[in-house]
């Protein structure tokens, strides 16, 4: 065998094991530490070419084995009982041979005869055989056939090792895989139920809140319970209480949409630095009113990327409005693209360690403002959920520099 022959596998294998590594690294990317169906297959791929390069080197050194030592021996041994056998080509596949040769002995003369013919005939110069020892014709000549034949089924059995044991690997690397697999689609189906029974909670007290406030206000009304001068102040209450549930309503109804099965975004090239100004256009006011200075940093040039507008907007103008109702009053809002990533920073109330952690979970527990400012606690999560869903990821800062005391990111 050549040089190159021997290489060859070795070239082929390292060129599909750096393209599975690539579509692996695809496969995962933005799974977090699930592993998806696309990245198990290309996982198990991997696995499958290291046992059949094992099978490869492994074969390679028993045929090594054969040729240099324990073929050699045998020859001396059968030589001895001046029994010669010769041959050529693939070592597995001269051992059968030799097997059913042996083994055609054992039939009754007329089939054993047939059977060697065939395979001599075969094999041609590949298999020859001359058998001039005495014994092999006499009364030993059985256990001498019985005991050629446990000989090449061992060295059958031995060539057939690296093969088992591959598939026993294999299987065992399988099974594991499986039983983790199962064990964190567990894991993940109890989070969901815990994750799932919060935010019913979550959402019945949010709803009942204003419910009940609306109930009471607009029962006192009904029965000229209240004074006419107060009349208007309770009008206001029940219409803020109702904007308040229409918007919790309105971003559990997007919540739900962007995780259920089969929806899709409508990705298409856009500005993202005409929709940041567009987005800080429609809130300019509000900023104006609470005499809060807009710091923009976005470049004059567009800077495309393929998105779904809409829901990319949602994103940006969540951020924005979350530094509008958490910033400090004549406090400073930052807002910069750089390098195809968006900031929003601000320097308001520091945000409690702990609660960061959790803050683009829905309804997550600790945020204070949601209840005292307004916020309904699932905005962070559909924009967290949407950047997601882009290929991005977005994350917060709460150690931002140039004295702003929170910032959130966006890597698209």
């Amino acid at each position: 065998m050549t040089a190159g022959n021997i290489l060859r596998p070795f070239v082929v294998w390292a060129i599909a094991w750096r393209k599975i590594t690539d579509e692996m690294k695809g496969a995962e990317q933005g799974e977090g530490r699930h592993m998806n169906k696309k990245a198990l297959k290309w996982y198990l791929i991997q696995r499958f070419l290291i046992i059949m390069l094992a099978i490869y080197v492994s074969g390679e050194m028993i045929s090594l084995l054969y040729r240099r030592v324990l073929f050699p021996l045998l020859g001396m041994v059968l030589d001895y009982q001046q029994v010669q056998i010769t041959g050529s080509g693939n070592i597995f596949v001269f051992i059968i041979q030799m097997l059913l040769y042996f083994v055609a002995e054992l039939l009754p003369h007329g089939a054993a005869e047939w059977i060697q013919y065939g395979l001599t005939r075969g094999m041609g110069d590949a298999l020859q055989i001359h058998i001039n020892s005495p014994l092999y014709s006499g009364r030993w000549g059985i256990l001498l056939r019985i005991l050629l034949i446990m000989v090449f089924l061992f060295l059958l059995g031995f060539s057939l090792l690296p093969y088992v044991a591959g598939a026993l690997w294999y299987y065992k690397i399988v099974t594991v895989k499986v039983n983790e697999l199962l064990e964190e689609e567990k894991e993940h189906q109890l989070t969901y139920e815990r994750k799932r029974n919060l935010l019913l909670s979550d959402i019945a007290h949010d709803i009942k809140t204003p419910i009940t406030t609306i109930c009471g206000y607009s029962k006192a009304l009904a029965e000229g319970m209240v004074q006419e001068e107060k009349q208007q102040t309770y009008l206001d209450t029940i219409y803020t209480k109702s904007l308040r549930m229409d918007e919790l309503v309105t971003l559990l109804f997007e919540y739900v949409k962007l995780g259920s099965e089969g929806y899709v975004l409508n990705r298409q090239p856009a500005d993202l630095a005409e929709l940041l100004r567009e987005n800080v256009a429609v809130l300019y006011e509000e900023f104006e009113d609470k005499e809060m200075e807009l710091l923009l940093d976005i470049p004059e040039q567009p800077v495309m990327y393929e998105m779904d507008r809409l829901q990319m907007g949602r994103v940006i103008s969540n951020l924005l409005t979350n530094a509008l109702r958490y910033g400090r009053e004549g406090g400073r809002v930052l807002v910069r693209l750089q390098e195809e990533v968006i900031t929003v920073a601000d320097d308001g109330e520091q945000i409690d360690p702990e609660f960061a952690e959790h803050i683009f979970e829905p309804f997550a527990r600790g945020d204070k403002a949601r209840t005292t400012n307004g916020g309904t606690g699932l905005g962070l999560g559909i924009a967290s959920q949407i950047v997601k869903m882009h290929g991005g990821r977005l994350e917060l800062d709460c150690q931002a520099e140039e004295g702003y005391t929170k910032a959130f990111r966006i890597y698209v």
